[in-house]
């Protein structure tokens, strides 16, 4: 209810503008080819009512409606009504008639498709109905040149109108599916991808280092200890270090670098183009200056990492092998004594040990 409420009432707000300028520039329209019919009094009265006043009372009604947005299209069937009735009295001129049923028509399927377009169309077939069952019309011809320039207004600046207020909402709602897309990728405590997205990174840099013939390394990190802050410090502490963490894989690596958190307290880095004993100081770099870092809100704390490197091997079949290459150094690093880079592959022994100085 509430999400149709939202969308009711940025439905309105759009179509007060276009509704408000075209009625304006129709009522222009109308008059002048009315006039020649010396209509009764309660016509003008109508088309006045109908062009100056009916655009903010329909705004108005809909901003006020429980169901804004069923409100709407109520009031845009009233339109397509009412411009069918003008039709009829002005004895079906057919410049102003044809003016008055196009831009309609181009409306309602700005609004709601094919579909609303339909409906349009039966109600202004039902207000011609009406409007020759009041006037009793005579087909007139001919267009004069006055009734012609009258239209003119409308038939120029009403789809300017239009089309700008269909630009922004295309480009509120591209900006819109953009940002979803972003949040979707994006892990929501440290602003790094999500597992998910940076597995795809992976692919993707995996795919090309295939190409290429040459690649970088990637790099799981993981928080020595993780449970025991939890459980020592309380989970706000927790959600501090791991903060701390993506805070300086953002400060420390390259712009070309994907980081992203793994789970938990697992964190990732794709680091392309990079040789493995470059990467491992870059590494090496990291968990120096991490476990150096103080909190504020305990400065006994204090927050060590394991790190496991792997290289890109023309021998891997995919990406999950050169993950699980990760995988297994950082198992050696914990299983090791924690606190320490092992890197795996590109030249390097079997295993290297990077120990903490």
């Amino acid at each position: 209810m509430g999400n149709t409420g939202g969308k009711g009432l940025s439905l309105a707000r759009r179509l007060y503008t276009s509704r408000a300028v075209g009625l304006v520039l129709g009522l222009l329209c109308v008059s002048v080819a009315m006039a020649p019919l010396d209509p009764a009094p309660w016509v003008w009265g109508l088309m006045l009512f109908n062009g100056l006043i009916w655009p903010h009372l329909a705004y108005q009604w809909a901003r006020r409606s429980p169901r804004p947005y069923h409100a709407e299209h109520r009031n845009l069937l009233v339109d397509a009504f009412m411009g069918g009735f003008w039709v009829a009295a002005m004895q079906f001129n057919p410049l102003p008639s044809a003016t008055t049923i196009s831009m309609m028509a181009m409306n309602n399927v700005a609004i709601g498709g094919l579909r609303f377009l339909l409906a349009g169309t039966v109600a202004q077939v039902l207000g011609v109905g009406v409007g020759w069952l009041i006037f009793t019309p005579l087909f007139i011809p001919e267009t004069s040149q006055l009734q012609l320039y009258a239209c003119l207004p409308l038939m120029c600046f009403y789809p300017l109108v239009l089309g700008l207020i269909c630009f922004r909402q295309a480009y509120t709602l591209g900006r819109q599916k953009r940002e979803l897309l972003a949040l979707s990728r994006t892990d929501s405590l440290t602003g790094l991808l999500n597992h998910g997205a940076w597995k795809d990174q992976m692919e993707v840099e995996f795919q090309r280092c295939q190409r290429q013939q040459q690649g970088g390394a990637i790099a799981l990190i993981d928080i020595d200890h993780f449970k025991s802050i939890n459980d020592t410090y309380g989970h706000v502490a927790g959600d501090i270090v791991l903060r701390q963490l993506s805070k300086m894989l953002k400060q420390n690596l390259r712009a070309t670098d994907i980081a992203g958190r793994y789970g938990g307290d697992e964190f990732c880095v794709i680091l392309p183009d990079l040789p493995l004993c470059s990467a491992g100081s870059v590494m090496e770099a990291l968990r120096d200056r991490f476990a150096t870092l103080g909190y504020e809100h305990d400065p006994a704390l204090k927050v060590s990492l394991s790190i496991g490197l792997a290289a890109f091997d023309l021998a891997h079949i995919d990406a999950t092998m050169w993950l699980n290459d990760a995988d297994q150094a950082l198992y050696e690093a914990k299983t090791t004594g924690r606190n320490r880079v092992i890197c795996c592959g590109d030249g390097w022994p079997q295993r290297e040990l990077l120990d903490p100085v």
